[in-house]
């Protein structure tokens, strides 16, 4: 029992591990923002400047990042929005609203957030901030646009020749030919070669010849 015990708790510490190092993974990749890039939330030195605005504009604001206010407890606070309130620095209903004296407002999604004081003269002086919130950090999946593929022969259109221009006359008949194909005579009778019949007595008569003068050479 006391085996089957021990290894219970080393399961159950190493899966803790496992999830803490899960949340470091997960907030390793989010930033925290100071606002207006000190943290400090009060009425801008220049009422007519909007400061907070122009430096939300320079920063690049994802899901899971967030944004720290700092402002004396008992004199300010911080108001989530609508776009309508933002605009005319209504602070009767919020969606939030914050008044620790350092405040920690963490983006759960993407697009615009509207921000005031929750003092409406501050407000009116531009104690104001909208932030547009991107994608998460996390989101490694890119859209990638293919080139559009070469279209194939079978899809290209292909034209024909033009035809030959008409013409209403006919062209000429090709001319004929005047040469005259004159016969080749046939061979006359008289040239025919000698008969087979009459070569081979003529063979006889020779040698007959050529044996009668070797007798004569012999005899003298």
């Amino acid at each position: 029992m006391a085996q089957t015990s021990l290894r219970w708790n080393r399961k159950g510490i190493r899966i803790l591990g496992l999830l803490s190092l899960l949340l470091l993974i997960q907030n390793g990749n989010a930033y925290e923002f100071k606002v207006g890039n000190s943290g400090d939330w009060s009425v801008p030195l220049d009422a007519n400047a909007n400061d907070y605005n122009q430096w939300a504009e320079r920063s690049r604001f994802q899901v899971g990042d967030t944004l720290l206010f700092v402002y004396p407890a008992d004199k300010d606070s911080v108001l989530l929005v609508t776009k309508e309130d933002y605009a005319n620095c209504s602070s009767a209903t919020p969606i939030e609203k914050y008044s620790d004296g350092h405040s920690v407002f963490k983006f759960n999604h993407s697009g615009p957030f509207y921000f005031i004081s929750g003092v409406h003269d501050n407000c009116v002086k531009n104690e104001k901030l909208l932030v547009v919130v991107m994608a998460d950090r996390s989101n490694n999946n890119q859209t990638i646009t293919s080139p559009s593929p070469s279209p194939s022969i079978s899809t290209i259109e292909l034209v024909p020749p033009a035809p030959a221009p008409f013409s209403e006359e006919a062209p000429p008949p090709p001319p004929t030919s005047s040469v005259e194909m004159n016969p080749t005579p046939a061979p006359s009778q008289e040239s025919s070669p000698p008969s087979g019949a009459s070569s081979i007595v003529m063979s006889f008569v020779g040698t007959i010849g050529a044996f009668i003068g070797s007798s004569i050479l012999l005899g003298l």
